[in-house]
Order: structure tokens, then sequence, then C-alpha cells
């Protein structure tokens, strides 16, 4: 399963460095705007102490975590959706990832150039948001007037999308994202195509940058950005992460919400030759779970043998695990729970 969070924020707030901080890849971090024209790709494994509990039960040979995938995107500025910097090939590639990590700096350096040429974290949030905003507003403006051969022949389809199209553009006019206009799961899967901006969930990263000054950042304040969690329309300041890249602390927190905000749980297969964390998607069935290895698991599937991982620890062995009744036979309409360890029969 390939998701990805792009890495955005104003130019210079620490994106590479966090990036190449995660990553170890070399990507140039020097101190100027847009030193990074093209995006980069890094593939991070998810921290997941379960993981190396079952590796070490079974004594496997190999070890081989969940991975997320960070795209690191240059610096968007002030005016970026009319272009400005580079923008409109920027706001390409956040349209590109599934989920958004808004780097926000909140460090004093006069070595470090800022381009508002002041630290406020507040200000710089609003920037980025409105930016998305504003494309957009674009999209759904140009997606209106497409449409209107569709409309004037009454055709359903059309009407209904123009519908959901003028409520996103209320939202948008009172300069609020696309999630501010608490569009149904059936609205959204309408508008997909769109890949609107502000649809996709987000998580504020704050560069706390212990080698410098930081400003206090007051997080009651996101309510007025528009901080939602994915499909929520309720304010999460849990959507809030603190990292110093130059230290590299808060990365496993960075990378575990990143995962959660992705919609994304684990589940495990383990054995003397393979202990191994599998991505899924959260509500995913058995069969569908079983495709994270290979197709064969979903289209021959029969059944699963299910046993969640710290009772498959406590008990010190399959055998005995399945003696306490803690060993499950699921069909194809089980929910996988985060943290099963599944022998899928086919």
């Amino acid at each position: 399963m390939s998701l990805s969070i792009g890495i955005v924020g104003l130019p210079n707030v620490g994106k590479s460095t966090l990036f190449n901080a995660l990553t170890k890849k070399g990507v140039p971090a020097e101190n100027y705007p847009f030193c990074t024209i093209d995006p980069s790709v890094g593939i991070v494994p998810v921290p997941d102490d379960r993981l190396w509990k079952l590796s070490e039960f079974s004594k496997s040979v190999k070890t081989i975590p969940a991975v997320i995938e960070f795209v690191d995107i240059a610096g968007l500025v002030k005016g970026a959706s009319k272009g400005e910097g580079l923008g409109n090939k920027f706001l390409t590639n956040i349209r590109e990832v599934d989920a958004i990590a808004h780097v926000v700096r909140t460090f004093e350096d006069n070595s470090v150039i800022h381009v508002e040429n002041k630290i406020s974290p507040m200000d710089d949030i609003g920037v980025i948001n409105l930016e998305l905003v504003l494309s957009d507003f674009e999209t759904v403006s140009k997606r209106i007037s497409s449409i209107g051969k569709e409309l004037k022949k009454q055709e359903k389809d059309a009407i209904a999308e123009e519908a959901i199209l003028k409520k996103l553009m209320v939202v948008f006019e009172r300069g609020e994202m696309a999630t501010e206009a608490n569009l149904s799961d059936d609205e959204k899967f309408k508008i997909k195509s769109l890949n609107l901006l502000t649809l996709k969930p987000m998580l504020y990263v704050l560069n706390t940058s212990q080698a410098c000054v930081n400003t206090e950042v007051d997080l009651s304040g996101l309510e007025a950005c528009h901080v939602r969690s994915g499909e929520d329309s309720q304010p999460k300041t849990s959507n809030v992460v603190k990292v110093d890249p130059v230290f590299e602390s808060g990365f496993d927190d960075l990378i575990t919400k990143s995962y959660e905000l992705l919609g994304l749980q684990t589940y495990f297969t383990t054995g003397v030759d393979e202990t191994r964390a599998w991505t899924i998607k959260i509500g995913s069935t058995a069969p569908i779970a079983g495709m994270a290895i290979h197709t064969d698991f979903r289209d021959k599937f029969i059944r699963a043998e299910v046993v969640f991982w710290k009772d498959l620890l406590e008990a010190g062995s399959y055998g005995e695990a399945r003696a306490h009744g803690k060993v499950r036979t699921e069909g194809k309409d089980y929910i996988v729970k985060n943290g099963d360890v599944i022998e899928f029969k086919i």
C-alpha cells in the first residue's frame, strides 16, 4: 500500500532538514528559498514495539516493519496560488500526496532567513492554509464552468455535483477549508476526482529547534486556522506534534501520527523465517487485509486464524494460545483489528 505524507510549509521553516533527518537522504537544506525544486521521496519505518516482541517470540530470521512515505515539497509563499515562487508546480506536488504534514517554524535564529521577516507561527499557518484554499477555489470554479452543458440537459449527476460544488464555494469565499463544508462520504466520493487540497488530512508539525530561541505557540489558536482531523470536523490539537530536526526528537510521535492520519493500522504475520508488519486501511475485512500479502488471499480466501498479539505473547506459544481459546477462526466478513496476528488459509 503506497500512501504518502507531503511535508509542506513556508521556505526555511526546516522542511528539508526534517526530511533529511527522517530519511537520512541527502536533500539540499541550504538557507535560501526554493532549494528543493523537485519533491524527494523517502520511505520511513513505523516504530512499533509489538513487531520486535513478536520477532523475539518467534526467533525470526527477518523482521520487516511497516513503512510510511514522506515527500519533501519545496516551500510555498504568499501568492503561490497565483504562481508566485513556482507556486503552481508545488501545489500540484501537494495535490499528489494523500495527507499533509505542515511544518511551522517556532524558533528565532537571525542566521536563518524568514520570508516574512518575523517569527509568527499562527500567521505562517494562515498563509499556507489560505493558499491551499485559493487553489481549491480555482479548481472548483473551473469544474462548475465545465459542467454547464450537462446542467442544461438536466442530468442528475451534474445537478448533484453542482450542489456539492456550490456548498464548497460558500466556505472558500469565507477563506475556510473544504473540511468546513461538512460533506458526507457520498458527497466526497462524487468530487474525489478534484483531489482538493483542503480535504486532505493535515498534521501540524512545530519545529522547536532547541539549538535556537523558541517562540511560544498558543495551540488554542489553531481552531481559527481550521485544524481538522481527516473526516472529523471538530478541532483536534492532537493533530499537532512538536519535533526538533536537529536533535532528532519527536520523530516517533510524528511518524506514528502520520500513519494514523492516513487512516492506517497494522496486523502481523510471524514465524521462524519472518515477522512482518502489514499496513491496511482501518475497517478492512480479512480478505482485503490479505491483499497486502498477495491478491490470492482475497480471491481464494477460505478463513483466517487470528490471535491478538499480546494474547499470543502471554500464552507463550500458539499451542497454549489455542488451548486457552485465544486463537479464533474468522470468516470473510471479519474486520481486522489493529495488532491482530493472522494466518490466512486459502
